[in-house]
Protein backbone atom coordinates (compact mmCIF):
# COMPACT_ATOMS: atom_id res chain seq x y z
CA UNK A 1 0.00 0.00 0.00
CA UNK A 2 1.26 3.44 -0.90
CA UNK A 3 0.55 6.35 1.38
CA UNK A 4 1.92 9.61 0.05
CA UNK A 5 3.79 12.00 2.32
CA UNK A 6 2.44 15.52 2.85
CA UNK A 7 2.92 17.75 -0.18
CA UNK A 8 2.42 14.92 -2.67
CA UNK A 9 -1.32 15.07 -3.11
CA UNK A 10 -2.97 12.65 -5.49
CA UNK A 11 -6.55 12.77 -6.64
CA UNK A 12 -8.36 9.97 -4.94
CA UNK A 13 -11.88 8.71 -5.32
CA UNK A 14 -14.10 7.87 -2.39
CA UNK A 15 -13.51 4.18 -3.18
CA UNK A 16 -9.72 4.72 -2.85
CA UNK A 17 -10.26 6.52 0.45
CA UNK A 18 -12.39 3.67 1.80
CA UNK A 19 -9.77 1.13 0.70
CA UNK A 20 -6.98 3.04 2.44
CA UNK A 21 -8.98 3.31 5.65
CA UNK A 22 -9.79 -0.41 5.45
CA UNK A 23 -6.12 -1.30 4.99
CA UNK A 24 -5.12 0.92 7.89
CA UNK A 25 -7.87 -0.60 10.03
CA UNK A 26 -6.62 -4.12 9.19
CA UNK A 27 -3.22 -3.05 10.52
CA UNK A 28 -4.77 -1.69 13.71
CA UNK A 29 -4.28 1.95 12.75
CA UNK A 30 -7.13 4.35 13.51
CA UNK A 31 -7.39 7.92 12.23
CA UNK A 32 -8.38 10.90 14.32
CA UNK A 33 -8.72 14.43 12.98
CA UNK A 34 -7.99 16.83 15.79
CA UNK A 35 -9.34 19.92 14.05
CA UNK A 36 -12.66 18.34 12.96
CA UNK A 37 -13.04 15.96 15.93
CA UNK A 38 -13.59 12.99 13.63
CA UNK A 39 -12.25 9.56 14.46
CA UNK A 40 -12.49 6.20 12.74
CA UNK A 41 -12.52 4.35 16.04
CA UNK A 42 -16.34 4.20 16.14
CA UNK A 43 -19.17 3.75 13.65
CA UNK A 44 -20.45 7.33 13.77
CA UNK A 45 -16.94 8.64 13.11
CA UNK A 46 -16.58 6.29 10.13
CA UNK A 47 -19.93 7.48 8.78
CA UNK A 48 -18.89 11.13 9.02
CA UNK A 49 -15.54 10.30 7.41
CA UNK A 50 -17.26 8.58 4.48
CA UNK A 51 -19.78 11.40 4.09
CA UNK A 52 -17.02 14.01 3.98
CA UNK A 53 -15.12 11.88 1.46
CA UNK A 54 -18.20 11.55 -0.74
CA UNK A 55 -18.89 15.29 -0.54
CA UNK A 56 -15.28 16.10 -1.44
CA UNK A 57 -15.42 13.79 -4.46
CA UNK A 58 -18.75 15.32 -5.52
CA UNK A 59 -17.32 18.84 -5.24
CA UNK A 60 -14.19 17.86 -7.22
CA UNK A 61 -16.39 16.42 -9.99
CA UNK A 62 -18.54 19.59 -10.06
CA UNK A 63 -15.45 21.76 -10.38
CA UNK A 64 -14.15 19.56 -13.21
CA UNK A 65 -17.51 19.80 -15.05
CA UNK A 66 -17.69 23.57 -14.63
CA UNK A 67 -14.11 24.04 -15.77
CA UNK A 68 -14.71 21.92 -18.86
CA UNK A 69 -17.93 23.81 -19.65
CA UNK A 70 -16.12 27.12 -19.21
CA UNK A 71 -13.32 26.08 -21.58
CA UNK A 72 -15.84 24.91 -24.20
CA UNK A 73 -17.74 28.21 -23.93
CA UNK A 74 -14.53 30.24 -24.21
CA UNK A 75 -13.45 28.28 -27.31
CA UNK A 76 -16.89 28.85 -28.83
CA UNK A 77 -16.34 32.59 -28.34
CA UNK A 78 -13.00 32.29 -30.18
CA UNK A 79 -10.64 32.32 -27.21
CA UNK A 80 -7.60 30.09 -27.35
CA UNK A 81 -6.06 28.86 -24.15
CA UNK A 82 -2.42 28.82 -23.27
CA UNK A 83 0.39 31.28 -23.26
CA UNK A 84 0.69 33.69 -26.22
CA UNK A 85 3.47 33.00 -28.72
CA UNK A 86 6.67 34.95 -28.11
CA UNK A 87 6.96 35.82 -31.81
CA UNK A 88 4.42 36.57 -34.52
CA UNK A 89 4.05 34.21 -37.48
CA UNK A 90 6.55 36.03 -39.74
CA UNK A 91 9.26 36.10 -37.04
CA UNK A 92 8.66 32.43 -36.24
CA UNK A 93 9.14 31.56 -39.90
CA UNK A 94 12.31 33.68 -40.00
CA UNK A 95 13.70 31.87 -36.95
CA UNK A 96 13.04 28.50 -38.58
CA UNK A 97 14.58 29.73 -41.86
CA UNK A 98 17.73 30.84 -40.02
CA UNK A 99 17.86 27.42 -38.40
CA UNK A 100 17.44 25.48 -41.66
CA UNK A 101 20.03 27.59 -43.50
CA UNK A 102 22.62 26.66 -40.84
CA UNK A 103 24.38 30.05 -41.07
CA UNK A 104 23.83 30.77 -37.37
CA UNK A 105 24.10 28.57 -34.32
CA UNK A 106 21.03 27.81 -32.27
CA UNK A 107 22.33 30.04 -29.47
CA UNK A 108 22.83 32.92 -31.93
CA UNK A 109 19.33 32.51 -33.39
CA UNK A 110 17.82 32.49 -29.92
CA UNK A 111 19.78 35.59 -28.94
CA UNK A 112 18.81 37.40 -32.17
CA UNK A 113 15.14 36.56 -31.82
CA UNK A 114 14.96 36.93 -28.04
CA UNK A 115 13.65 33.40 -27.44
CA UNK A 116 14.80 30.30 -25.60
CA UNK A 117 16.03 27.05 -27.16
CA UNK A 118 12.84 25.13 -26.29
CA UNK A 119 10.79 27.90 -27.91
CA UNK A 120 12.88 27.69 -31.08
CA UNK A 121 12.53 23.92 -31.17
CA UNK A 122 8.75 24.19 -30.72
CA UNK A 123 8.59 26.64 -33.65
CA UNK A 124 10.64 24.24 -35.78
CA UNK A 125 8.29 21.37 -34.88
CA UNK A 126 5.27 23.58 -35.59
CA UNK A 127 6.54 24.43 -39.10
CA UNK A 128 7.49 20.81 -39.86
CA UNK A 129 4.03 19.45 -39.03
Amino acid sequence: MEIRPPGKVAQRSNRDLIEIISQLDDRGIELSSLSESITTTNNSGRLIFHLFGALAEFERNLIRERTTAGLVAARARGHKGGRPKALDSAKRQLAVKLYTEKQYTIVEICRLMGISKPTLYSYIAEINR
